[in-house]
C-alpha cells in the first residue's frame, strides 16, 4: 500500500490526535502526543488491509537546539506489515523527561528492549513497562548518553575495577 493512502487512512480514524506529518524521501510519518500511541498502533495492527504485525524499530530523538518545535524528544516506532509488505513510521512527541510515554511491550513484544535502550540512552520513561531499567550502561552511570548535553567528557565511575575487566578469570570478573 502506498505510504500517503497509509497515512490518509491514519489521519481520517484519529485526526485531532495527530500533531504533525512529515515525509522525506518516500517515508511519511505522523506524530501523536504520548497517551495516543497505543490506540494508533492497536488500529494500525488490528485493520484489515493495515496489517501492522512487526515493529521493526523504536528508538529516541533528541532535537534540544535543533530547531523550534516545542517538544525535545521524539520516540519513533517503525511498523512493518509482513502480509503486504509495506511500512509506516509514528513518532511521539516528548516534551521533557518528566513526560511517560505508555510502554507498548504488550502489544509488540520486542519492545521491551527497545524502550529500555530509549530510556538508557535519552532518559525517556515508559510507564507500565515490566523491567525499565539500563541496557547499555551500568546502573550508576549518570546521566544519559545521546542527549546533545550530555558532557561528552565526563568520566562515569566504573561499576568494578578496570583490572577485573581485563582478566579471563571468571572468579575476579
Amino acid at each position: 500500500m502506498d505510504q500517503a493512502l497509509i497515512t490518509a487512512k491514519v489521519k481520517e480514524q484519529f485526526a485531532d490526535r495527530i500533531l504533525g506529518a512529515s515525509e522525506h524521501a518516500g517515508q511519511h510519518a505522523l506524530t501523536l502526543a504520548p497517551g495516543d500511541i497505543r490506540d494508533v498502533l492497536v488500529w494500525l495492527r488490528d485493520t484489515e488491509g493495515l496489517d501492522f504485525d512487526m515493529l521493526m524499530d523504536l528508538c529516541g530523538v533528541d532535537y534540544k537546539g535543533y530547531d523550534e518545535r516545542s517538544w525535545r524528544f521524539e520516540v519513533v516506532y517503525q511498523l512493518y506489515s509482513l502480509a503486504h509488505n509495506h511500512r509506516f513510521r509514528l513518532k511521539v512527541a516528548v516534551p521533557d523527561d518528566s513526560v511517560e510515554v505508555p510502554t507498548v511491550w504488550d502489544l509488540y513484544r520486542v519492545a521491551n528492549w527497545m524502550e529500555r535502550e530509549v530510556y538508557d540512552m535519552y532518559g525517556v520513561r515508559f510507564s507500565d513497562h515490566p523491567n525499565l531499567r539500563r541496557l547499555l550502561c551500568h546502573e550508576e552511570f549518570q546521566g544519559h548518553a545521546l542527549r546533545k548535553d550530555y558532557p561528552i567528557n565526563k568520566r562515569q565511575h566504573l561499576s568494578r575495577p578496570v583490572a577485573n575487566l581485563l582478566t579471563d578469570d571468571p572468579d575476579h570478573a
